[in-house]
């Protein structure tokens, strides 16, 4: 049965298409017993679209895409996208350090369009429920037995930005629209993470003549720092690591994802290397040393107009006590991060839901703990990093939480991978051969 034949009643209904969403859309498609329709309310597919500079690129594994790591015979899986556009000697070829994060857009962008069940330009405004869930849009009223949230994550601003408005001042999400004509004006980075590095090196690399005059960049973080993408690291990132997570107390698990979050917020060393390199040219070579300000170990604690229209941004060093100091600026970007993004579609049956503290408490198969009856679920995606781990948000584990999603949906369950040659959790009782050494 497919989505777009107007049938009312559905296996599964998908409320937005992003790659979690489009992951399960890719895994689902052509099973006849669990007819699916995946709907966004924006008009095309998007995906980091204000974030696409020249240069950037994915920093995980191009087999980390929609389905290879679930089912690599999948007819969506990256290869598949490569072979149907006659590239793949050339993709082989190019011998990429990382992937080009345009082409993986355009590679989920693809997906998208191949997938029939698919639909943009539609969006959800509410969810009720009576002995199946009711799905109604701003088009049509449909039913579903299984619900499926994958809506991502808004732009966060901290609260000394979220009273501030102006074209000079935007989020990071929005830098490759926004930051344009530039030349000679002062612009102020706030964010140590891989997208403020992006905006930084983006800004230091113009043509002298759309240069601007000075770029500050500030972060909390006492240097920036990169990302340790190193290989025992990395078993943060698989499935095994995500279940033991999900059965640690609380409190362990908040310990665990502050003490790990460079593993996921750290600036990729290829990123640290071309910045350093390109102020040193700028400082050393062409005589620029006025261009750059690096500000670690900072925090925005004030930021309004100055007398002349200018952002004035109080900047408190945590170094140096109470101690505030004034940065002025012409531009401002919050390279801030991303929260979930609010589920207000949810409202009518909100009050039958769970929550583990602010997020919505899921099970082992990330279906919403509620009050309904067993076989009817609300699976929710990239939202319970609180319960799942940082890897929650990443796209390591897309793949994974859709065939567990699916095969929950479908009453089945399919071969899950080889442990992690690491023992996250101990075993009860001792071991032989410590018990024989203490004798």
């Amino acid at each position: 049965m497919s989505g777009k034949r107007g049938e009312q009643h559905y296996g599964c209904i998908g409320v937005g298409v992003g790659p979690a969403n489009l992951s399960l859309a890719s895994l689902l498609h052509g099973d006849q017993t669990v007819p699916s329709l995946f709907l966004d309310r924006k008009k095309t597919f998007t995906w980091h679209d204000g974030q696409q500079l020249p240069g950037t690129t994915l920093q995980v594994s191009m087999l980390k895409d929609l389905v290879s790591l679930a089912d690599p015979t999948n007819r969506f899986s990256f290869l598949a996208y490569l072979h149907a556009h006659r590239k793949m000697y050339h993709f082989i070829n190019a011998q990429f350090d990382a992937m080009p994060r345009q082409e993986f857009r355009n590679y989920l962008n693809w997906a998208a369009e191949q997938n029939e069940n698919v639909t943009f330009g539609e969006q959800v405004v509410s969810v009720d429920f009576d002995t199946a869930f009711v799905v109604r849009t701003d088009r049509r009223t449909l039913t579903a037995d299984n619900l499926s949230v994958g809506i991502g994550t808004a732009p966060w601003y901290p609260p000394v930005a979220q009273s501030l408005s102006g074209d000079d001042q935007f989020h990071v999400c929005d830098f490759a629209m926004k930051a344009r004509a530039l030349a000679g004006q002062r612009v102020c980075v706030v964010g140590g993470g891989q997208s403020g590095a992006e905006a930084f090196l983006d800004l230091i690399s113009q043509p002298a003549a759309e240069r601007p005059r000075r770029v500050s960049w500030i972060t909390r973080r006492h240097n920036y720092f990169p990302i340790d993408d190193s290989p025992f690291t990395n078993d943060f990132y698989t499935p095994s690591y995500s279940d033991h997570f999900a059965r640690l107390d609380r409190p362990a698990r908040e310990r665990l994802n502050e003490a790990h979050m460079l593993t996921s917020d750290g600036i990729s060393e290829a990123t640290l290397r071309s910045i350093y390199q390109r102020i040193y040219v700028h400082r050393f070579v062409e005589g620029n040393a006025d261009l750059v300000t690096l500000h670690p170990s900072s925090e925005v604690v004030r930021a309004g107009r100055g007398v002349r229209g200018e952002w004035s941004i109080g900047v408190r060093n945590s170094d140096h006590g109470d101690r505030v100091t004034t940065i002025e600026a012409d531009v401002l970007v919050w390279a801030t991060g991303f929260r979930p993004a609010p589920m207000t579609f949810l409202d009518p049956i909100a009050h039958r839901l769970e929550h583990e503290g602010e997020e919505l408490g899921i099970d082992d198969s990330f279906a919403v703990r509620w009050d309904g009856p067993a076989d009817r679920n609300i699976f929710v995606h990239n939202a319970a990093p609180a319960q799942r781990g940082l890897a929650d948000r990443n796209l390591s584990l897309v793949a994974w939480r859709s065939r567990r999603i699916a095969d929950r949906i479908r009453n089945t369950r399919g071969d899950e991978p080889l442990e992690s040659f690491i023992e996250w959790s101990g075993k009860p009782g001792s071991s032989p051969v410590l018990e024989g050494v203490l004798r």
